[in-house]
């Protein structure tokens, strides 16, 4: 048996197959897991259908258009999960966006309107696709959240600027959910992953060098995949993290331990 056989998961936020989200997706699946997915705009629906098609019994895998910032697709989401599944025991949050205009230039040029939209879609998404999940675990006898972050929530780097602050306010979330949630057995985590080649990080500039340089400084000496998160997430989703909650787990070869030289 695999580590999630008789688990279901929620996973929001696969844009394509280079998605952390997609890689977190196949580990599930390898392990037993039964999914669904969601998709935020029409565009992205077609991607996340294909990929689905390539699971095991895609029939049987759910998927709802979800846009965060509506309450009202949050909720019919969640009113036909219950209904198809009657409990939720996996939820994944790989949601993050901010205006391209935000993540050029200076810090200090990003507007008021950029950062609301970057925190409200990056961090607040969190809590807000969390309560409504609440009944699904309390029937699951608890769950496991998760969600996805990156280190310059800890250290500059060029071109994050409004979603390094998002991805801080992602990080206190976490803290706060796992004090509240916990007393319902539900955990609530973190993944700060390394730099990898995806739609999100192709608006940070300089990525490629960067992967160079985890490459060259990294404890372990190499850059991630999606495989490698994949499995932080399977451990995360299993009865392996029991004892884990509110913690951030970097899933970046030891790259956060090294200072600047």
């Amino acid at each position: 048996m695999g580590l999630l056989e008789g688990r279901k998961a929620l996973i929001m936020g696969v844009a394509n197959k280079r998605s952390i989200a997609w890689g977190i997706a196949s580990a599930f699946a390898r392990e037993g897991c039964e999914l669904a997915f969601t998709y935020a705009i029409e565009r992205l629906k077609d991607n996340v259908t294909d990929l689905v098609a390539t699971l095991p019994d895609p029939a049987k895998v759910p998927v709802y258009p979800c846009d965060v910032t509506k309450q009202s697709e949050i909720d019919a989401l969640y009113l036909d999960l219950g209904e198809k599944w009657g409990k939720l025991d996996v939820l994944v949050h790989c949601i993050a966006f901010a205006p391209i205009e935000e993540l050029k230039g200076r810090f200090i040029d990003m507007t008021r309107e950029g950062l609301k939209l970057a925190v409200e879609v990056s961090a607040y998404s969190l809590v807000a696709i969390t309560k409504p999940a609440l009944p699904l675990f309390e029937k699951a006898g608890g769950g496991s959240v998760m969600s996805l972050s990156y280190d310059a929530v800890n250290k500059v780097v060029p071109s994050y600027n409004a979603m390094a602050v998002a991805k801080a306010a992602l990080e206190t979330e976490t803290r706060y959910l796992a004090a509240d949630l916990g007393p319902s057995n539900v955990r609530v985590n973190c993944i700060s992953a390394g730099p990898l080649k995806t739609i999100a990080s192709s608006a940070v500039k300089g990525i490629s060098a960067l992967r160079d340089s985890v490459e060259q400084r990294a404890p372990l000496r190499r850059n991630i995949t999606q495989e490698d998160v994949g499995d932080v997430a399977v451990f995360l989703a299993s009865s392996l993290s029991r004892c884990v909650t509110g913690a951030t787990l970097y899933a970046d070869n030891g790259f956060n331990l090294i200072g600047a030289s």
